[in-house]
C-alpha cells in the first residue's frame, strides 16, 4: 500500500512477531515429541505399531508445513497487497445496528476483538472505505456489515 507507514519489521507489529515466534517454538516442541525415541526404530512390531508410525509421520509432516508457513510470514511479512496490514483498526456496523471495533492481526492470538488479515472478514475489508457495505462468508452463510471507519497502523 503505497505511502503507508508500517510498524514493525516486514509489516509485522512487534506483538505479531512475538506471537509468531511463540507459535513456531510451540510447533517445534510438538514436532520434537513426535520424533522416534532411541530403540524405537529397531523394533518391528505388529500392524498397530506400523499404523502408529504412519500416524506420527503424517502429524510430523503437518507440523512441518505449519512451521514453514509461519516462518515464511516471519521472513516475508504478514500481508500482501490482498490483505490489510497488521494493526489496522476497523469499526463496523452490523445489520442489527450493533457497532464493533476490531484490530486486524496477522497471527491469531487471545484478543477477542481481533480479525485475522486472511479471514473472510479480513479479506472483505481490503480496499473498503468508510460507508462501504461489505459481504463476507461465515459458517452460517454470507453476512454483511457497513464500514464505519478504517484506520491503517501508524
Amino acid at each position: 500500500m503505497p505511502g503507508m507507514v508500517i510498524s514493525g519489521d516486514k509489516g509485522l507489529s512487534p506483538a505479531a512477531r512475538s506471537q509468531l515466534e511463540k507459535e513456531i517454538a510451540n510447533l517445534r516442541a510438538q514436532r520434537e515429541a513426535l520424533a522416534p525415541q532411541p530403540g524405537e526404530q529397531e523394533r518391528t512390531g505388529d500392524a498397530a505399531d506400523q499404523a502408529d508410525v504412519i500416524d506420527r509421520a503424517e502429524a510430523a509432516a503437518r507440523l512441518d508445513r505449519q512451521i514453514a508457513d509461519l516462518a515464511a510470514k516471519m521472513e516475508h511479512g504478514g500481508y500482501g497487497n490482498s490483505q490489510l496490514p497488521d494493526g489496522t483498526v476497523v469499526s463496523l456496523r452490523f445489520p442489527d445496528g450493533d457497532e464493533e471495533t476490531f484490530q486486524v492481526v496477522t497471527v491469531p492470538g487471545e484478543d477477542a476483538d481481533a480479525i485475522t488479515s486472511d479471514s473472510p472478514l479480513g479479506l472483505a475489508l481490503v480496499g473498503a472505505k468508510a460507508g462501504d457495505e461489505i459481504t463476507y462468508r461465515t459458517p452460517r452463510g454470507d453476512a454483511k456489515a457497513t464500514v464505519v471507519k478504517l484506520t491503517p497502523p501508524k
